[in-house]
């Protein structure tokens, strides 16, 4: 089989790829083999005649959206097979599904008024089947993928309208008992609020009980695989939760709107519950002050070894949790106390370390990911053969059980992809067409994120109530709490009884294990800022994206999620350190690290950045076709690229990415920031626009130059919109 690109049609309303389909499909004997009577598939080629046959694939590329709708019903004839697929998947960053159903059923799926070109012939009952059965295959394929969508209470308008044209045009059908079905379901179902979904929200504590500070003894009473079964348990019922379109950077980005507060609640889900496992962990290590240095480092000893057990258990979101939060600040300081970890808990802590690395755009996690998307377990390799041996010994008894694992992944390695298309590709391409082209793109991670989901089903895990009791009630430390803490436990240790030889002897070890022979220093310490973000009271956690601790200031457009946070200030938001900044040494080609950030490049929310590579990978939607570098963050290329926004004073450590051209002034950029930021678009002569070079530079923007030209192409493409004096 061999593709070769057809270029394009236009009709009206729509723009189709086209591609040649060349199959052969008959291969038979030349005639002088047949007088020999010979047979086609034993001869050499040279004496065979083949025969080909080629066919044409439409794959529609733009279109109104009455053209996509009639599409649904063409796509098989037109041998795009996926695409029914791609448009349930992606509709609703364009359309209602009451809008996508009033058109599929009252234009497209009446018979007696239907332009349908398959069906033009209405007279023909023959034409009547081709068209129910079109109407049926296109409903099934929506209650299966996408049932969702009907659920509307209290009306369930769009169900009901299907019921009824259902009765009308295919009665007694058992398409017509499924939605019945389907609308008794959600009926008698109650609708879950968003705190229903949270696995740690105080309402599910047992009436009578307080939240308190974790009893070290009560923590290390739990074996370590079972604090990662059950947190695995926890994190597989919130992942099969998601709804998949609600990933997409043009809805999950509108979720800062006040009318939106109640937007994506499975995404905002999975974000509080990895925001508690961060903040359990800081809680466990620094609740209790009366804990001797080496009591402490027994418990991050512990939540070591758990995350390895998350690890052999390929639940991805709680390992980042973990890791993230020995990575913050208040953890990584203890420098005394990270002396007592043994060395091998510490070969184990880099090697899943090195999982979340920023590197070349984090494709350690990303391959890591798709390699065990689908396999019944996980893939251990390490360095070091006694935790070689207990990998294997323990990957041994999951085995010997005789059931599969599924895998849970870090959401917000997706979410930052589709926020990156979104930024990347437009919605609407000339003539004001429906750009579907970016949908397919869209589709291929929202493809990864349901492969993935029905991989959860393969997880056989039972819930544990003492534990999940335990982690209920457990009352998270403040930023500011955990930072006096921290250096309350750091102070009292200096005082211990190691003398100047013993921590030299430490911090020696230390060093050698990460660095060779270079000195382990700590960074500066300082408290971290906390900056203040929109949200209503009680959703600061929700408020962005999921994330771990590895973004530095310039670097939290839409996956900032904040593990620690304060309850005295809800709108707060606080970082932490970055990855390779925090909870090891840094290396030099990682660059240098402070607590106000990190001068390197690269996080989980740009794809392209500190990368060579620089665009999102993603495979041609259809064969033959050439694959299209996308812009990237800290990059020109192809005369375009993409900066990020933040707004002083009122978001400024929340940063929006926009794509810029060549093309594009002062005031079109100025617009399209204050519309990501959801202010009034209108105010644009009141704000100027600011590339921040360092700390202490600013290149001010005069009121009509070119950015691409005018910025600063050798420092981070970080830019702030601030009101004129």
């Amino acid at each position: 089989t061999t593709f070769q690109d057809g270029g394009e049609e236009v009709e009206d309303g729509a723009v189709y790829n086209v591609t040649l389909k060349k199959v052969q499909i008959q291969q038979a004997a030349n005639k002088g083999a047949r007088w020999l009577g010979g047979e086609g598939d034993q001869l050499p080629p040279e004496h065979t005649v083949r025969q080909y046959e080629t066919s044409k694939i439409r794959a529609i590329k733009a279109g109104t959206l009455e053209k996509l709708v009639e599409n649904l019903l063409t796509a098989f004839g037109d041998a795009d097979f996926s695409y029914i697929s791609i448009f349930l998947a992606t509709y609703r960053a364009f359309a209602s599904p009451r809008a996508v159903l009033e058109l599929l059923l009252d234009r497209f799926g009446n018979l007696e008024a239907s332009s349908h070109g398959e069906v033009s012939n209405l007279n023909s009952l023959e034409s009547e089947m081709v068209l129910r059965a079109e109407i049926a295959s296109v409903l099934r394929a929506w209650l299966d993928q996408c049932s969702e969508d009907f659920r509307e209470p209290p009306d369930y308008m769009c169900l009901l309208k299907l019921l009824d044209y259902l009765k009308n045009n295919m009665p007694n059908s058992d398409m017509e008992s499924r939605v019945q079905n389907l609308l008794k379901q959600f009926q008698d179902q109650e609708v879950e609020a968003v705190d229903g979904f949270c696995s740690t929200s105080s309402s599910g504590l047992i009436d009578g009980e307080e939240l308190e500070i974790s009893n070290p003894e009560e923590f290390s009473s739990f074996q370590d695989h079972v604090v990662a079964e059950q947190l695995t348990y926890m994190d597989v019922m919130l992942f099969r939760r998601v709804v998949p379109y609600h990933c997409l950077g043009s809805i999950w980005s509108q979720r800062d709107k006040k009318e939106n507060k109640n937007l994506a609640p499975t995404i905002r889900a999975t974000i509080t519950q990895f925001n508690a496992v961060t903040k359990c962990v800081i809680s466990t290590i620094l609740g209790t002050r009366e804990l001797k240095i080496q009591q402490r480092a027994k418990i991050i000893e512990k939540w070591i070894n758990i995350a390895h057990e998350c690890r052999i258990l390929k639940n991805f979101s709680s390992l980042r949790a973990i890791i993230s939060a020995l990575q913050s600040n208040s953890i990584y300081r203890l420098k005394t106390t990270w002396m007592f970890v043994s060395k091998d808990v510490l070969l184990v802590y880099e090697e899943l370390s090195e999982i979340f690395s920023d590197h070349d755009n984090y494709l350690t996690s990303r391959e890591l990911l798709m390699k065990e998307a689908t396999s019944k377990f996980a893939n251990l390799d390490s360095s070091e053969k006694e935790n070689q041996k207990k990998s294997q010994k323990r990957l041994q008894l999951q085995k010997n059980k005789g059931v599969m694992q599924g895998t849970v992944p870090y959401l917000g390695t997706f979410l930052t992809d589709l926020i990156m298309l979104d930024t990347a590709l437009q919605d609407y391409v000339e003539g004001g067409l429906i750009n579907f082209e970016k949908r397919r793109r869209e589709f291929e991670v929202i493809a990864q994120i349901k492969l993935l989901q029905s991989s959860c089903n393969s997880y056989c895990l039972t819930p544990d109530q003492k534990f999940i009791q335990w982690f209920r009630r457990q009352r998270h430390l403040t930023e500011e709490e955990s930072y006096k803490l921290s250096r309350e436990a750091e102070a009292a240790a200096d005082t211990n009884i190691l003398s100047p030889k013993s921590q030299k002897s430490m911090v020696k070890r230390i060093s050698t294990l990460f660095l060779g022979t270079d000195v382990f220093t700590p960074p500066k310490e300082q408290p971290p800022k906390s900056s203040p973000v929109g949200g209503s009271s009680g959703e600061s956690t929700d408020s962005a994206s999921v994330s771990s601790c590895e973004f530095n200031h310039s670097e939290n457009e839409d996956v900032c999620v904040t593990p620690v946070s304060s309850p005295e200030d809800p709108l707060k938001k606080v970082q932490l350190r970055p990855l390779h900044a925090a909870g090891r040494p840094k290396t030099p080609a990682q660059g240098s690290c402070s607590d106000k950030g990190c001068s390197s490049k690269g996080s989980v929310s740009d794809p392209g950045s500190g990368s060579d590579s620089g665009s999102i990978p993603s495979r041609d939607s259809v064969p033959g076709s050439a694959p299209r570098v996308l812009p990237v963050y800290n990059r020109q290329s192809e005369g375009s690229c993409i900066i990020r926004v933040s707004m002083d004073g009122l978001h400024d450590s929340v940063y929006k990415s926009i794509l810029i051209t060549n093309q594009d002034r002062i005031p079109d950029v100025t617009q399209r920031a204050l519309l990501k930021h959801n202010l009034e678009p209108d105010a644009v002569e009141d704000y100027e626009l600011v590339q921040v070079i360092s700390e202490d530079k600013e290149l001010v923007f005069p009121r009509d130059a070119n950015v691409f030209y005018g910025m600063n192409s050798h420092v981070n493409f970080d830019f702030i919109l601030r009101k004129r004096a």
